[in-house]
């Protein structure tokens, strides 16, 4: 469940959002057996409102919100209209500790666990971020936070300053602290020489491959994690595309659209979708829905579905149909 003081009637009615203001993303870890955190829901927009509003008055990045809602008008989705808020996650494979990017879908889980006098070792927050674009991808693998800065200057990389001048526009060497950093006013220097995780001026555009490979998160995202998490905080990377979980004994499977470098989801995101499935079913044994499958393949969406149903009876994972 989600962590919020935030009734479940605000939620639903969204009359209370007059700016975009994130809830928190603070959920609590799921027990033995289940890897499923948050809930699905379904709001009505304001007339003055666009997509991405919504979408940071919930935390939620912005490809994430038009995957889950492709035929509302991003800009213009009226009043009344029905948007879905896809605040449901499979947690991905990992340690549960510190930092988890899985950047297919764009997202930062923070695991803090237990502090001296308190018990909080049972809590995720999550975020969305921005990360690199393929011509500058946000690399893959184990890290850990370094420093930490408040109101950082900016010093642009000699590539980016050369990509900007081939777009006729120019840089200063250095970028002081203001409105115009795009590093927003907090940033967390990894131990991957030039990238950092940051806030930034521009939060509309969090939730998209936009960067030249650091992780930008929403300004107040960025200053809640800057405040709590400290130097030597690890940061696994990941590249999941394909998350499967179970809950109560359900076996879950949530689909993002694959990283464009990702020769092998791309190739056959079926195949690799049920090669992480049949991971699974070797742990324990379910009778799987193949049409609901296929549709979670086909529409990756980023929204957990069921595909199964528990049967203890089952002895065999072997199926016809996807072979």
């Amino acid at each position: 469940m989600r962590l919020s003081h935030v009734s479940s009637l605000s939620l639903w009615l969204l009359t209370a959002l007059t700016t975009p203001v994130a809830l928190g993303g603070s959920f609590q870890l799921p027990g033995a057996g289940n890897d499923l955190i948050g809930q699905v829901m379904v709001v009505r927009s304001r007339s003055d409102q666009t997509l991405l509003d919504i979408a940071r008055a919930f935390g939620i990045g912005q490809e994430e919100m038009q995957l889950a809602n492709p035929t509302v008008d991003r800009w213009l989705p009226g009043a009344d209209s029905v948007v879905v808020v896809p605040d449901r996650y499979i947690l991905p494979r990992g340690e549960r500790r510190g930092l988890m990017l899985n950047l297919p879908e764009m997202r930062l889980y923070e695991f803090p666990g237990a502090k001296p006098g308190e018990r909080n070792d049972s809590v995720v927050y999550t975020y969305p971020t921005s990360i690199g674009r393929m011509d500058w991808k946000t690399p893959l693998g184990q890290a850990r936070i370094i420093s930490k800065q408040r109101d950082p200057s900016w010093h642009p990389p000699e590539s980016v300053r050369q990509e900007a001048a081939e777009a006729g526009n120019s840089l200063p060497d250095v970028v002081p602290p203001g409105p115009d950093n795009p590093l927003g006013r907090h940033a967390l220097r990894l131990n991957l020489p030039g990238y950092l995780i940051h806030g930034t001026n521009r939060p509309f555009g969090v939730g998209m491959r936009v960067t030249h490979g650091c992780v930008r998160m929403l300004p107040e995202d960025i200053e809640v994690l800057f405040e709590r998490v400290t130097v030597g905080t690890p940061l696994q990377i990941l590249n999941q595309p394909v998350k499967v979980g179970w809950q109560d004994g359900v076996l879950y499977v949530e689909v993002h659209p694959p990283l464009d470098e990702d020769e092998e989801a791309q190739r056959n995101l079926m195949r690799y979708t049920l090669e992480r499935v049949y991971e699974e079913l070797e742990k324990q044994p379910a009778v799987l829905d193949a049409k609901t499958l296929r549709q979670a393949v086909e529409q990756r969406n980023g929204i957990p579905v069921a595909v199964s149903r528990p049967d203890e009876s089952a002895r065999s994972i072997s199926n016809p149909l996807f072979r």
